[in-house]
């Protein structure tokens, strides 16, 4: 079965904000002055959380240039581990936004020169910040070139991470990196084309669940729900098991629940009911369910109709299909019937 289109969400990196800030301190007045975002905001990002583990909102991205001048000179007059941690965090957010693995594997290489600089022994929770850090860019990259090589090295770092960053000592720390290593997994498992790593991307996100509440990290709840969804929901297709689908789905509603209660933008909500819609779907025909199949018709029309300005083009257009898939499996099951 050919694997449905869904979308992922990410929670906000606050090693790249603190990357920023740190280098912000080296500018001068107005240099620091041009990292602040405009106030005023014309249009609403429908992209927001969806572009990747390097998103930046509360600085301006047009600082990263000179930031990375700026921490590279730092590094030539005192080499420091922290700077080439925080050059790395700025390298990989360029890589991000030009879609270029050249500043990924650059950063990569920062955060191993970092690693030097902080033995374990010694420095156990730096050493653990920057494994976090290397699992990322290496994420980043292995999606970015569809290559299991990074993606694998990025498991490697997050597992090393949770060596220092325990659940007992370091829960928040140790529940992003269960998310990370989630994604990480989901990421590998759809590349390999394999359940087994899909599988424990399940495991993962379900174990970042066990810290996590809506109060305190609504967003990365949303996401963990959401992105803990799409795995079950491939997971569904490639074993044709609806059970998984209908896992999916429930993770999906969660996903939903919390980003409307917590009042998060309102294209996140759009996005997780679009991905529990399709999952429905896809039940539907798994199950030639023509009772279901009518339903989500009618809601990717509500959808359509009534969040249309919440939509990206593309996901707009995968709507469209969707309904039009659910309108075909319809007609045909009222043929069958007649």
């Amino acid at each position: 079965m050919k694997r449905s289109t869904l979308y992922l969400l990410y929670p906000a990196n606050k090693a790249l904000e603190g990357a920023i800030a740190d280098g912000l301190c080296l500018l001068n007045e107005q240099e620091a002055a041009a990292a602040m975002p405009g106030t005023q905001v014309a249009v609403a990002d429908n992209f927001r959380y969806t572009r990747g583990n390097y998103e930046q909102h509360r600085y301006s991205t047009r600082i990263f240039e000179r930031l990375c001048e700026t921490l590279t000179s730092s590094l030539a007059a005192s080499p420091c581990a922290k700077t080439q941690d925080d050059l790395g965090n700025i390298l990989s957010a360029l890589g991000q936004q030009r879609h270029d693995a050249a500043f990924f594997e650059q950063a990569i290489q920062c955060f191993s020169r970092a690693l030097e600089g902080y033995p374990q022994e010694e420095s156990p929770l730096e050493w653990a910040a920057t494994q976090y850090n290397l699992g990322t860019a290496n994420q980043a990259l292995g999606r970015l070139i569809e290559e299991t090589g990074p993606l694998k090295l990025a498991v490697d770092a997050y597992t090393n991470a949770l060596l220092v960053w325990t659940r007992e000592a370091h829960p928040e720390d140790w529940m992003q990196t269960m998310h990370q290593l989630g994604s990480t997994l989901y990421t590998y498992g759809i590349q390999l084309k394999g359940h087994r790593q899909l599988q424990k991307s399940v495991v993962a996100y379900k174990n970042a669940l066990a810290v996590l509440n809506a109060d305190d990290h609504a967003l990365t709840l949303t996401a963990t729900h959401n992105n803990r969804g799409i795995t079950l929901h491939h997971l569904g297709e490639s074993e044709a098991n609806p059970d998984r689908l209908k896992e999916a789905i429930n993770s999906y509603e969660k996903a939903l629940t919390v980003s409307m209660e917590q009042q998060l933008p309102i294209h996140v909500s759009v996005l997780c009911r679009v991905n529990k819609a399709t999952a429905q779907n896809v039940l539907a025909q798994m199950s030639n369910d023509a009772a279901l199949a009518e339903e989500i018709a009618d809601e990717f029309e509500v959808i359509m109709e009534c969040f249309r300005h919440a939509l990206q083009p593309l996901c707009l257009r995968h709507c469209q299909e969707q309904l039009k898939l659910a309108q075909a499996q319809t007609a045909l099951s009222s043929q069958a019937a007649g």
